[in-house]
């Protein structure tokens, strides 16, 4: 009986401190932000809270088919970028999107190795926006 309750004991706290121990995670994670992928809908109320800065990462020639409004420009492929994004104010948040996700992940990588502790990075980039018939500017 002992062991019975002693082995149940056991499992049971085993239990309770794994979901501690992914809560905790879960938090530091939300807390921070770091290079999080949002949806469409979740990146248009950040961006219309306006506590962040846009950054399209894109390059010129896609410029020219229109941008998200306010958004910063920064051709990821340029070669400044690093130079160019280190400017950025890093205690405010970062709203980071490009076609269709790939290099804004890239640059959500660098963004956090150089300090940035809040980059949201739109899921499917403009493409996805658009789809979403959201508005963009020329």
């Amino acid at each position: 009986m002992k062991k019975a309750f002693l082995i149940i004991a056991l499992v049971s706290s085993t239990f309770t401190m794994g979901c501690f121990t992914n809560e905790l995670e879960q938090t530091e994670q939300e807390t921070k932000n770091i290079n999080k992928k949002v949806t469409v809908s979740e990146f248009s109320k950040l961006i219309d809270s306006e506590k962040g800065q846009i950054l399209d990462v894109r390059t010129p020639e896609e410029w020219a088919e229109g941008t998200i409004k306010n958004a910063i420009k920064m051709n990821f492929f340029g070669e400044n970028f690093d130079q160019e994004i280190s400017t950025l104010d890093k205690t405010r948040p970062i709203y980071l999107y490009c076609k269709s996700g790939g290099r804004s992940g890239k640059a959500a990588s660098r963004l956090e190795k150089m300090g940035f502790t809040a980059v949201y990075n739109l899921d499917g980039g403009i493409t996805a926006w658009r789809n979403a018939e959201k508005a963009t500017e020329k």
